[in-house]
């Protein structure tokens, strides 16, 4: 069964800072992880605990899945990813991405607007400090002169984030790899079209591009339970307006309906309720252990190479328990 390069999301929730650089290095050298893959909300910030996993890490690669565009400058961006790229020893990939308006204009009071064009904007930015230029672009949403990176090194990859069709397109042209999230298999095929037109829009070849996937998994026998967390933990997701026009793009416009009216009147409970059984069985991996490898191994067949595991489970009991049994090496998983 093949399950691709198999990854690890980190950091886990209510697990320490510490605890979750320990779990970083088990991933490497007892589980064979292929890759951690950073995400930030609101617990460790991406640069300070990928720094912390570099220097406990030697062979997995390290990448942020995702920072947005929105709260760091492209200069900052680019001294970022350039001290990363150079503690992990060319291990590093900067993984960005708009976010959405709940943690953009709620949470850092910033506003949410012209997504794609802070994206290639600060791509662009990027691409020009990294190579080791002057910088000395004027666009839609951002400019920069006059900066360089005081520093030289390993040139890391940058992969971009994408929901709908404009931004993978988008993905496509400007970025060295995809990164997905919350989406049904069967949605691959337009995903991935949608990123290799924009790819073959700009004269690349995306064919052999890594494509990243954080998958939710829970490895249990109580699957409406599980059903139940990933309610609990993406409704408000799905109420946000970039997610749900994502969960209308492939299918679930009831669904997208209902968690958005139920939202918007400050009905938690029922926000969570009108996220179907069905929509969160084809976003989510619930099952065995045998169930759950199946499913992945069904978004590899359908094109992704990364799949991220994330586990469904809170504390370093639950999410070790995750790791360890779906890690490369354990019977079903090569």
């Amino acid at each position: 069964m093949d399950l691709g390069r198999l990854a690890v999301t980190l950091p886990a929730a209510r697990v320490s800072s510490l605890e979750n650089v320990d779990l970083a290095r088990r991933a490497e050298k007892e589980w064979g992880y292929e890759a951690i893959w950073l995400a930030e909300t609101n617990g460790p910030d991406s640069a300070s605990f990928a720094g912390a996993v570099a220097m406990a890490t030697q062979r997995v690669d390290i990448g942020t899945a995702i920072v947005p565009v929105y709260n760091r400058t492209p200069a900052l961006l680019a001294m970022t990813a350039a001290t990363l790229a150079e503690l992990s020893k060319d291990r590093f990939i900067l993984g960005v991405g708009s976010s959405s308006h709940a943690m953009m204009e709620g949470w850092n009071g910033l506003t949410f607007e012209r997504p794609l064009a802070h994206v290639r904007d600060s791509v662009a930015i990027l691409r020009q400090a990294l190579a080791g230029q002057k910088t000395d672009y004027a666009g839609e949403a951002l400019h920069s002169k006059g900066f360089r990176l005081g520093t030289r090194g390993p040139v890391p990859r940058v992969y971009v984030a994408a929901l709908r069709e404009r931004m993978l397109e988008l993905a496509g042209e400007i970025g060295d790899g995809l990164i997905l999230n919350l989406f049904p298999a069967e949605a691959l095929p337009k995903i991935l079209a949608a990123y290799r037109r924009g790819a073959q829009r700009a004269g690349r070849d995306a064919s052999n591009d890594e494509i990243v996937c954080r998958l939710m998994i829970a490895v249990t026998d109580d699957v409406a339970g599980a059903r139940n967390l990933v309610r609990a933990g993406f409704a408000g997701y799905f109420a946000q307006p970039v997610y749900n026009a994502y969960l209308r793009w492939y299918g679930f416009e009831r669904e997208a309906d209902a968690v958005a009216d139920a939202f918007a009147r400050g009905d938690r409970a029922a926000s969570a309720a009108a996220l179907s059984d069905e929509m969160i069985d084809s976003i989510a991996i619930l099952g065995s252990a045998e169930a759950c490898r199946e499913r992945i191994a069904a978004y590899v067949a359908g094109g992704v190479t990364t799949p991220v595991l994330a586990p469904l489970a809170g504390g370093l009991a639950g999410v070790t328990a995750v790791f360890e049994t779906l890690a490369p090496g354990r019977s079903g998983n090569g």
